[in-house]
């Protein structure tokens, strides 16, 4: 696969380790390089709190001698979306208005900062983590490092972007309709949304909480592998916390690689994108894989059901208090997708419950088929300037290959496929069944030739 990293020194978590063990680098060395490269962009919109310095290099003495095993992570610098919360550090969603301090990190922060990652700071994002364009946002627009006129992804742009421009070695997101997977895309990254339920949520603000994720950025499959084993565990205080109950292990290789039928594909236009669409086909291929075309219309109807059905209704519950007693709080686009659902019904609610059941049987045979579905992560890629002059229907259109995961109860790895002309990276997603996470990655590190084999055996 092409190289489309940036010139920046490695953060990878297994290089950084090696350097500990040998003592070539040191996790202050590590640090000090992140914020040298951080104070070369001042007033950058990827962030909406960077942790000061000195308070970072503080972190270092609670760390372990890098041969202690419980600290897989140590001198690790990583990034949380500002929509999860970082133990005395303000928490705003991208809405300045709506910004609390917690006094605890989230379970999935702590756990890493337990492994002794270090948190660098907090993120910009789509307003509460609504769209998949990284534009709505008071903060500012985090800028595509490959192309600024072009848009970064969203609604984790600020978490894509820091890991993109070697700010850190990986981050946090969320996902609920795309937010891990888009980004990942445009900014040549590994996004994994796992298993709806395996990272708590607790301590995020939410979304849709029934369909809500956190997600991971990371340059390799084997870096996110390394943080979503760190990161998993059942969390009795979320009710929508899930036990593992990982299946399949083995790599069954090659995979069963299915894909939509050439006429339900859709590029928007972009021909670039539809040839690297087949350049990965041809990639699994080349690898053994077997590859079959599968009936994709009901992915495509549950991914319709996610902003026309009855889901809208979640995102105005999560901020429904704040949505009536501070309206000219939030930003225009947000505010108009989820003031909309105030018209909808308990009656439609059932409606589109019904119907995701329909469709989740519709689309369960293509799984007896199939190991992996791969699709675009997003049939094409847009301006910064196209999208604020039609924000709606062009974020819907990103949405078409994501909208449906978390409904249909799937976990994805977006993986770098290529480079357009424009100099912005595209990819293509992996998707399989709940609790096939780690077959996902390891077939992710085959795709892209890792050098690293990545085993399936979760902790």
């Amino acid at each position: 696969m092409p190289d489309i990293a940036l010139k920046t020194p490695s953060l990878e978590i297994a290089t950084l380790r090696r350097g500990y063990a040998t003592g070539t680098t040191t996790p202050r060395e590590t640090i000090e390089s992140v914020y040298a490269r951080i104070k070369t962009t001042p007033s950058d919109p990827t962030w909406i709190h960077l942790i000061g310095k000195e308070d970072a290099l503080a972190s270092i003495p609670r760390l372990a001698k890098p041969e202690d095993a419980t600290q897989p992570l140590r001198g690790v610098p990583f990034a949380i979306k500002d929509n999860i919360d970082l133990a005395n550090c303000p928490t705003t969603a991208a809405c300045p208005d709506f910004a609390y301090t917690p006094t605890v990190s989230a379970p999935v922060v702590q756990r890493l900062i337990d492994a002794g990652a270090i948190p660098i700071g907090k993120t910009n994002l789509d307003q509460f983590a609504t769209g998949l364009v990284g534009v709505r946002s008071p903060y500012g627009i985090p800028r595509n490092p490959f192309n600024d006129e072009y848009i970064p992804g969203g609604s984790s742009s600020g978490s894509a972007v820091a890991v993109a421009k070697g700010l850190c070695s990986f981050s946090l997101g969320t996902d609920t309709a795309g937010s891990g997977r888009v980004p990942a895309a445009f900014n040549g990254l590994i996004g994994l949304k796992p298993t709806r339920g395996l990272l708590s949520t607790r301590g995020v603000v939410p979304a849709c909480r029934s369909l809500d994720c956190v997600s991971i950025f990371a340059q390799t499959c084997l870096d996110a592998a390394t943080v979503f084993r760190i990161a998993i565990g059942f969390d009795e205080q979320d009710p929508f916390s899930r036990k593992s109950a990982f299946a399949n292990r083995d790599l069954s290789w090659p995979p069963r690689i299915g894909v939509p039928a050439p006429e339900q594909l859709e590029f928007f236009g972009n021909d670039e994108a539809a040839d690297l669409f087949r350049s990965a086909i041809a990639r699994w291929k080349s690898l053994g894989a077997s590859v079959s075309e599968i009936d994709f219309e009901p992915f495509l109807k549950a991914a319709r059901l996610l902003y026309e059905g009855a889901w809208v209704a979640e995102r105005f519950v999560a901020v429904e208090a704040f949505l009536r007693a501070k309206p000219a709080s939030f930003h225009p686009v947000t505010k108009q997708i989820i003031a909309s659902a105030q018209k909808l019904s308990a009656a439609d609610a059932f409606r589109s419950t019904y119907r995701l059941a329909e469709l989740r049987r519709e689309s369960e045979p293509v799984w007896e088929r199939i190991d992996c579905l791969m699709t675009p992560t997003a049939g094409t890629v847009y301006r910064v300037a196209d999208v604020l002059t039609d924000p709606i229907q062009l974020n819907s259109n990103l949405g078409r290959y994501t909208n449906y995961m978390n409904l249909l109860d799937l976990c994805g790895l977006a993986v770098p496929a290529g480079v357009l002309s424009c100099r912005v990276p595209w990819g293509v997603t992996l998707q399989a069944p709940a609790f096939h996470d780690e077959r996902l990655l390891a077939w992710g590190a085959k795709f892209l030739g890792e050098k690293a084999s990545l085993s399936i055996d979760p902790q």
